[in-house]
């Protein structure tokens, strides 16, 4: 599929999507716990609603594994080709705080790779897209959705010493500050939602270990922008990090820009399962 014709539309997907999202955040939101106990506004669904039909002009023949969606009537039946994930509003909490690290998400994954991402921070306009095998950037849409110049990401600095670590905000964990403690003079940078990521293929941060759950539509889009951009991503055994596995659900995981720099590994963690 030829990017020059996908990106566009996702922008402006991802963008009307924002904006659902910001319309939300002026009035007074409504919160409510999903069946994992993890939260869910109208924001939320809303900016989902703008994608899935979106998507559904744009690709009417691939399907789509949405957050939202998920959680309201189950997971579609896919085979094992093209598709979508989307993460409508990722960094819940971070949005419920009034912060500003949290992003919408569009990933389309194909032979159990992502290819293509597109990472949008509603509240400062910041926007992150990459297709693997042609490179990643970032610019800015303004407040009426034009795109600003774009910037290349490439991460080609070499990993310096100490490193700058990217962590996630809301989800520490005793085996995160075990992974830490073997940089212990790493510079900690928290950060909430698919930022993460896109830090580290912008080559503001080296590091993002994650030992603790997360969803495929969690990491794609991200993970999409780091690959363009020329970054890594392993699983728990060190092997490339695939979707398409069981109820989508990730194992632990390993990003960093520097491809000739190898981080401690992630020893007996638990890095999912395949599907067959």
């Amino acid at each position: 599929m030829d990017s020059s014709l996908l990106i566009p539309p996702l922008i402006t997907a991802v963008f009307d999507a924002g904006r659902e999202i910001m319309d939300v955040a002026e009035h007074r939101i409504a919160v409510r716990e999903k069946d994992d106990r993890s939260p869910v506004t109208e924001a939320d669904e809303r900016a989902e609603w703008v994608i899935l039909k979106a998507l559904r002009v744009l690709t009417p023949g691939i399907p789509v594994i949405a957050e939202e969606q998920v959680a309201n009537s189950g997971l579609p039946e896919v085979e094992d080709g093209p598709f979508w994930l989307v993460d409508p509003l990722d960094g819940t909490k971070e949005f419920l705080r009034g912060g500003d690290d949290f992003t919408v998400n569009i990933a389309l994954v194909e032979k159990r790779q992502p290819s293509l991402g597109i990472v949008y921070c509603p509240k400062d306009g910041r926007l992150f897209a990459g297709r693997v095998g042609e490179g990643a950037w970032q610019a800015r849409l303004d407040r009426e959705g034009n795109l600003g110049a774009r910037q290349p990401m490439q991460t080609t600095r070499p990993a310096p010493s100490p490193l700058r670590i990217v962590a996630s905000r809301s989800h520490r964990n005793a085996e995160t500050d075990a992974y830490l403690a073997h940089y212990p003079d790493a510079e900690l940078v928290s950060i909430g939602s698919s930022l993460k990521f896109c830090l580290v293929a912008a080559g503001e941060a080296d590091l993002y270990p994650r030992l603790g759950p997360t969803m495929e539509w969690d990491t794609a889009a991200g993970h999409a922008v780091l690959l363009a951009a020329g970054g890594r991503m392993v699983d728990a055994a060190g092997e490339p990090f695939t979707y398409f596995k069981p109820d989508f659900r990730n194992g632990f995981f390993l990003a960093w820009g520097d491809p000739e720099f190898t981080p401690v590994p992630l020893a007996g963690a638990d890095g999912g399962e395949s599907r067959g």
